[in-house]
C-alpha cells in the first residue's frame, strides 16, 4: 500500500521560512518523480514544485528562487524548503506521485504565511 505523509507545516511571518518534508512507503521511491502541489482557498490545485528520480528540478514561476524540492533517497524522504514566504504562499501543501497507473497524494499539511 502507497502512502505518503506530509509534515513540517504552521505558521509563518512574512519573509520567514519553513521545511516540508513528506515520507513514502509502499513504492521504489527512488526511481518515481516526487512533486509538490498546493490549493489555496477558493483557488485550483496547482504544481510547485517537481524532481525527477535522477534529481532534475522544476518550479513554477511563483516560487522559483524561494523554494527548493530536494529528495533522499535513502529515507524515501522529499523535501520542500520554503523561504521569503509570502502571504500569498498561503495554501495546503500536498505531496504527489504517479506509481502503475495511479495517482498518490498525502493528506496535505497547513502552511499559514502571516503576520
Amino acid at each position: 500500500q502507497v502512502q505518503l505523509v506530509e509534515s513540517g507545516g504552521g505558521l509563518v511571518q512574512p519573509g520567514g521560512s519553513l521545511r516540508l518534508s513528506c515520507a513514502s512507503s509502499g513504492i521504489i521511491f527512488s526511481i518515481y518523480a516526487m512533486n509538490w502541489y498546493r490549493q489555496a482557498p477558493g483557488k485550483q490545485r496547482e504544481l510547485v514544485a517537481a524532481i525527477t528520480s535522477g534529481g532534475t528540478t522544476n518550479y513554477s514561476d511563483s516560487v522559483k528562487g524561494r523554494f527548493t524540492i530536494s529528495r533522499d533517497n535513502a529515507k524515501n524522504t522529499v523535501h520542500l524548503q520554503m523561504n521569503s514566504l509570502k502571504p500569498e504562499d498561503t495554501a495546503v501543501y500536498y505531496c504527489y506521485t504517479r506509481f502503475g497507473g495511479y495517482n498518490y497524494w498525502g493528506q496535505g499539511t497547513q502552511v499559514t504565511v502571516s503576520s
